[in-house]
């Protein structure tokens, strides 16, 4: 399964242990499959580094995302794509169309809003646990 993930999800996965988004990461981290690009890595490593994140951390879970950033699939954008009401989430779009994506997880409500995008489900966390990661 080939699968985009917001920040967001980074994000509540980092400041909530065995949240949904923390079993979405674990399930990735497990399964492979995460793609990324320089810019959504770009990004997620930034917001991640920010020091009122980074401060609730736990060291091993940051080493962990790190290593798994670094096996994800790097994908080059050639398509690029403006249809998010939130110009700010278009590079996930672009991500997720560029490397033949399955599913975009995400709680963004400007994302999910979109679902699905040419054919590419746009779920929550929630969705993810429940329908995938079983």
């Amino acid at each position: 399964m080939r699968i985009v993930l917001d920040t967001n999800v980074f994000v509540s996965a980092v400041l909530k242990v065995n949240s949904l988004p923390f079993l979405v990461v674990r399930w990735i981290d497990q399964h492979g499959g995460l793609l990324k690009s320089v810019t959504t890595e770009r990004e997620i490593l930034s917001v991640l580094a920010r020091p009122h994140i980074a401060a609730v951390t736990i060291p091993t879970f940051r080493d962990d995302l790190a290593k798994m950033l670094a096996t994800a699939e790097q994908v080059t954008i050639i398509e690029r794509i403006a249809a998010c009401r939130d110009p700010h989430d278009d590079k996930f779009l672009e991500l997720a169309v560029n490397g033949h994506a399955d599913l975009i997880v995400s709680g963004d409500g400007d994302l999910l809003a979109l679902n699905p995008f040419r054919q590419i489900s746009i779920v929550t966390p929630a969705i993810f646990v429940l329908g995938v990661a079983r």
